[in-house]
């Protein structure tokens, strides 16, 4: 216990530093990242302050996690424009991610000095270094994956209740935190099935499936609760059930408004190899060799993590074929969780796990007596340079065009001058034109409710201004009749972008869809703001008439 406790707060202390010098020295952020913060932000200092406010149209865990925190804006703005409040929700789950890798080494009983390699090797990559300290929702779902991956392999042996019901609420609460976890609930309900079915030790047919069944039940019903009652709660509030799916401001609609998405199901399929490649780069010789090892021993543990993160793996090359998602190297980082856990099962299982109460199907682990020296030695070559392998591919624009910006903070003197830098520098100054026109609109002392902007382009806005109140957003129930009447309901500004690309999606654009250009007879154009971000647009700042 101690040692685990030791292990959290050492990666938690580790991704916070890392989060808090990506924020304050190199102000480095990504745009989902600092969404959720003004989600959150909204909550409490909206115009219109509800719950509702935080949106359904993406997962609320990473949102709803920063409400305590995001309080502190009040007072201290940084929290919020520097996305600390981000930083505190990812920094801890990650650490939690690193405590289930080491104890799934731990119960595998793997040689102690491999047990803390392999967890050196997850905690320190520079993968899960960066997205422990940026806010985004992959820490969370990543350790929500680990925990029920770790859940389940102890149920193969223990057929304990208690393990299984645990990894159905990971799932559900992982659902919450990004929707690839729908496909790992369903793969792995799938297997609990059949796993419960084959060793069943019920006298007939019928009573072994009556059994499977319950046990498949067990596993989903978390899941299918959390689906129902996040589905349920959207269409009581909005009208439509799945918002990420039919919504202007869907993924979906995000790539047919950026031309986004793969030219071909082959090119597709070629990318998202490579991209697993770039996040475990020793699975095409750990899978293979599991396989056969786990056939010899009779060992069905690595099934579990075959199934639970192979699926998420799956599940984003569809989704990317189809066109349905962007080319972004996190979502295949459910690759490096199913690497290092292949790297201990290499090794054969040794010890007795304790159960809090064992089923009727419980079985002896299936151990090998042998020598586990050269197996030990082998997974640590297979694992020891993926970091390093890792961060060479992060500084493909191709590959990681949301990391390889990295490049010029790890490397400030090289190229300089070049392309790849100038896009590199414009990436990493995102999001710092807002903070000025944050600020600007702070100091002509507006009051409450008189600058209309959408959130679309405008969450970076909303989470650096000291005044939030002074803005009508989306979320605000009546941010529509004010739209339509801004005069009318004492509104001073409104805040526009081109009617292209994503702002077509810009409600205010598509109630004036001649408002950037000309004002739509309704405003004047008071200022426009050049961008210095990274496909970031020109803000236009129009003065309301009358």
């Amino acid at each position: 216990m101690k040692t685990t406790r030791a292990l959290f707060w050492s990666a938690t202390a580790l991704y916070a530093a890392v989060g808090l010098y990506l924020a304050f020295d190199a102000q480095f952020f990504l745009g989902d990242s600092l969404s959720r913060v003004a989600a959150a932000r909204t909550v409490f200092f909206s115009n219109d302050p509800h719950l509702a406010a935080i949106g359904f149209i993406f997962t609320p865990l990473t949102a709803l996690a920063q409400l305590p925190t995001i309080l502190l804006s009040h007072w201290w703005t940084e929290v919020s424009a520097y996305a600390v409040t981000a930083l505190a929700v990812s920094a801890p789950f990650m650490a939690g991610a690193v405590v289930q890798i080491y104890k799934i080494g731990r119960d595998r009983g793997v040689p102690t000095w491999l047990l803390w390699l392999v967890t050196a090797v997850f905690a320190l990559n520079p993968l899960v270094l960066f997205y422990g300290a940026n806010g985004m929702s992959e820490a969370p779902f990543v350790f929500l994956l680990c925990w029920s991956a770790r859940r389940l392999i102890r149920w193969t042996a223990t057929d304990d209740v208690h393990d299984l019901v645990l990894a159905g609420i990971a799932l559900a609460i992982g659902y919450l935190a990004r929707y690839d976890a729908l496909a790992a609930a369903g793969s792995v309900t799938v297997l609990v099935f059949a796993v419960t079915f084959l060793r069943s030790r019920q006298p007939t047919r019928v009573s072994r499936l009556r059994q499977a069944f319950i046990d498949a039940v067990l596993v989903a019903l978390p899941v299918f609760v959390a689906f129902f009652v996040w589905s349920f709660t959207s269409w009581l509030i909005t009208g439509e059930a799945l918002q990420q799916v039919s919504s202007s401001y869907g993924n979906s609609a995000i790539l047919e408004q950026s031309g986004g998405g793969a030219a071909n199901v082959l090119g597709a399929l070629a990318f998202s190899l490579a991209e697993t490649a770039v996040t475990g780069p020793a699975l095409p010789v750990l899978i293979p060799l599991v396989a056969a090892l786990a056939w010899r021993r009779r060992d069905p543990e690595p099934l579990v993590a075959l199934v639970a993160f192979g699926s998420v793996l799956a599940f984003a090359t569809l989704t990317y074929a189809l066109g349905s998602t962007f080319p972004f190297l996190r979502f295949y980082i459910a690759a490096l969780p199913l690497m290092l856990v292949l790297t201990y099962q290499l090794v054969p299982a040794r010890g007795v796990l304790t159960a809090r109460r064992e089923g009727p199907n419980s079985t002896p682990r299936h151990t090998d007596g042998g020598d586990r020296r050269p197996l030990s030695a082998l997974a640590a070559v297979l694992v020891v340079a993926t970091p390093v392998v890792t961060a060479a591919f992060m500084t493909s624009a191709t590959l990681a065009p949301q990391e390889y910006a990295l490049e010029a903070l790890v490397r400030p003197g090289a190229d300089p001058g070049s392309a790849k830098r100038a896009d590199q520098d414009a990436i990493l100054q995102s999001f710092r034109t807002e903070r000025e026109l944050a600020r600007y609109l702070d100091s002509l002392g507006l009051p409450d409710g008189s600058v209309v902007m959408d959130t679309v382009y405008g969450f970076a806005v909303y989470t650096a201004t000291e005044r939030p109140e002074t803005f009508v957003v989306p979320s605000d129930f009546d941010f529509t009749e004010i739209l339509n009447d801004p005069a009318g309901h004492g509104v001073r500004y409104i805040l526009s972008v081109p009617d292209v690309g994503r702002g077509t999606s810009d409600a205010t654009n598509r109630r004036y869809p001649t408002l950037y250009d000309t004002g739509a007879d309704i405003a004047t154009l008071e200022l426009e703001i050049p961008n210095t971000g990274a496909d970031q647009p020109v803000w236009r700042l129009y003065r309301v008439l009358g």
